[in-house]
């Protein structure tokens, strides 16, 4: 590292602060600035002129104080210790300031390691001298929670021959394990630890196209939404829609194995809830808590913006290094309508040209950068494991209008829009999600997967769902109009077809036992159930039965009922409800009306 370059504050506007002259400071460079050593990062720099963002309170901060560079840009630290822990934006372990804040707030300034330095990790060593290592290649195993093993990785730019290894035992994380020689004779030393600029995303050797669905639980979003492995999700939707219920979801549920919540510009108090019902969230998978394979980010809104803007990049770089290990990982970001306000802001205070509704003009290409580091990968080192990063990001459009500037921005972008409806949350409908404006372009690539993995009927049973509720749609204008009694009776029977689609399937109780989720199998005997109701009792319709006897059968209670069914018991119920099914309709066209 160079000599660490200096510089005197010459103009504050907020969180930016301005230097004269030329400091020798590098474009996302680290900096401390003043006496109290606040975060900064280099945002701009002129001839003579230097702009820097600070990621802390600068009331107080005086023109003429020293602001240090450090010679490297914004980074995390990659190490054991991150999982079943609690950052700030830059990543600063929560627990470890408030220790050293002796209190529930942030004291400015404050320094502390961002992984527990002290700890002993139980490490086995995975390579050999003579081992000719490329970047990414694992050199050690270490058991970092009940759920998930930490593989320690050679630095993406370094390769060479091993030279020397420990014997496996207890080492701390920036302990010597292994040191390299490299091709041009140079020794390096690698231990548990690496460092990785924020801004930059982490190099694959090969992306796939998405082909696997992430499987939620949630039968709206795998049969009808699905999203893919390595895919990217917008939920936008209102206040009190359900997008931080609907995230806790799929953080609980998906098949995903690790879990990074980035907690954005969110309110305190509902950033308290994810902190403090994570932690007691059980694991389906292992049974321990769900905070096993858990990483948090806490940027609440009271927080300085410049940290808000930076906590997106932090989370999303600690998730592509568990994906360079061969996890699944799903990333949440809620929300990135605050993130985008955090731009706004600073872009003001830079005194850019602003583009629609005061955001600035890159917020496009921004948002792109972000979404883009999502995707299931080939990664580096000889072994070729696969990784995939899924990124769901919620949306908080001022008023629920999406036609605003950081939704339609995100529509751009994502393949998966989970649009979440007030008017359906109003009704306790739940997920709010609206069946008529929500898309996912993953459909017709997955569709294959499902037809192998699951049933050869599962797309077609899907498409049928989607066309009654199109129909409905179109009747229920018709209704509003004349009523019911004013339908033909094929037309009744779509519309109660629709509704046993709504009410059974897409309705889903996240507090019920067995409801909070449902297996890809289960959704699909759902739909063969709805769907046989409908089209036998259309045969029967011909068969001279009243829609009247149809509607009264009692089968269609347990029809309804049938979500609540163990998993274990679904095929069983299933044969059973069918064949009562066809002995009603069978009673219905004998019976005379």
């Amino acid at each position: 590292m160079d000599a660490k370059h200096t510089g005197k504050i010459y103009g504050i506007n907020g969180p930016v602060i301005y230097l004269k002259g030329r400091t020798g400071f590098k474009m996302s460079e680290m900096v401390y600035v003043g006496e109290e050593r606040l975060v900064g990062e280099v945002i701009s720099l002129d001839k003579d002129r230097t702009t820097i963002q600070v990621y802390e309170e600068t009331s107080g901060l005086k023109p003429g104080e020293i602001v240090e560079g450090t010679g490297d840009a914004v980074s995390v630290i990659l190490a054991p210790g991150i999982i079943n822990n609690i950052f700030d934006g830059i990543e600063r372990p929560l627990e470890k300031i408030a220790q050293a804040s002796n209190g529930a707030f942030i004291t400015r300034g404050v320094s502390v390691d961002s992984l527990d330095l002290d700890k002993l990790w139980d490490t086995h060593m995975t390579v050999a001298e003579g081992d000719a290592l490329q970047g990414g290649a694992i050199i050690a195993e270490v058991p970092e929670t009940h759920a998930i093993v930490h593989k320690c990785m050679v630095p993406p730019d370094v390769e060479g021959i091993v030279v020397s290894v420990v014997p496996d035992g207890q080492y701390h994380i920036n302990d010597t394990l292994v040191v390299i020689e490299t091709t041009e004779g140079e020794r390096k030393e690698l231990s548990m630890m690496q460092k990785w600029p924020i801004r930059v995303p982490r190099p694959v050797h090969h992306r796939y196209s998405a082909r696997v669905p992430l499987v939620t639980g949630q039968r709206v979003m795998d049969t009808m939404f699905p999203l893919a492995k390595g895919g990217t999700a917008a939920i936008p939707g209102g206040f009190g829609t359900g997008k931080t219920m609907s995230q806790h979801q799929i953080a609980k549920w998906s098949d995903a194995d690790i879990i990074v919540y980035i907690g954005c510009g969110e309110r305190g108090n509902e950033m308290t809830d994810v902190l403090n019902e994570f932690p007691e969230l059980k694991d389906p998978k292992t049974g321990h808590s769900l905070m096993q394979r858990t990483v948090l980010i806490a940027n609440t809104s009271d927080m300085p913006v410049a940290a808000r803007e930076a906590s997106i990049y932090t989370g999303i770089t600690i998730a592509e290094y568990f994906r360079d290990m061969g996890y699944s990982v799903a990333l949440m970001a809620d929300s990135t309508s605050r993130w985008a306000e955090a731009l706004r802001e600073m872009s003001g205070r830079l005194q850019e040209m602003p583009g629609e509704e005061g955001y600035p003009a890159y917020l496009g290409s921004r948002l792109a950068q972000f979404y883009e580091r999502a995707g299931m990968v080939k990664t580096l080192g000889s072994e070729g494991r696969t990784g995939a990063l899924s990124v769901i990001g919620a949306v908080s459009p001022p008023g629920g209008d999406i036609s605003e500037p950081v939704s339609q921005a995100t529509l751009r972008i994502v393949k998966v829009f989970w649009g979440l409806d007030s008017s359906l949350a109003y009704k306790r409908h739940f997920p709010a999600i609206n069946w008529l404006t929500s898309y996912s372009l993953y459909v017709d690539n997955m569709g294959k997967w499902f037809e192998e993995n699951v049933n050869e009927k599962f797309m077609v049973d899907r498409q049928k769902m989607m066309t009654l509720l199109q129909e409905e749609a179109e009747l229920d204008e018709i209704v509003k109009m004349v009523g019911m009694d004013a339908l033909s009776a094929g037309d009744r029977l779509k519309m109660e077809a629709a509704r046993s689609i709504r009410e059974d399937f897409l309705h889903q109780n996240s507090f019920h036992d067995v409801d909070t989720y449902t297996p890809l199998h289960k959704q699909f005997l759902m739909m063969e159930l709805i769907m046989a109701f409908y089209e036998e009792s259309a045969q029967a319709l011909a068969g001279g039965a009243s829609i009247r006897n149809i509607l009264n059968m009692p089968i269609r209670e347990k029809i309804g009922r049938f979500k609540y069914v163990l998993p274990e018991n679904v095929d069983e119920e299933y044969e059973k409800i069918s064949r009562e099914l066809d002995k009603e309709l069978q009673e219905a066209i004998e019976k005379e009306d």
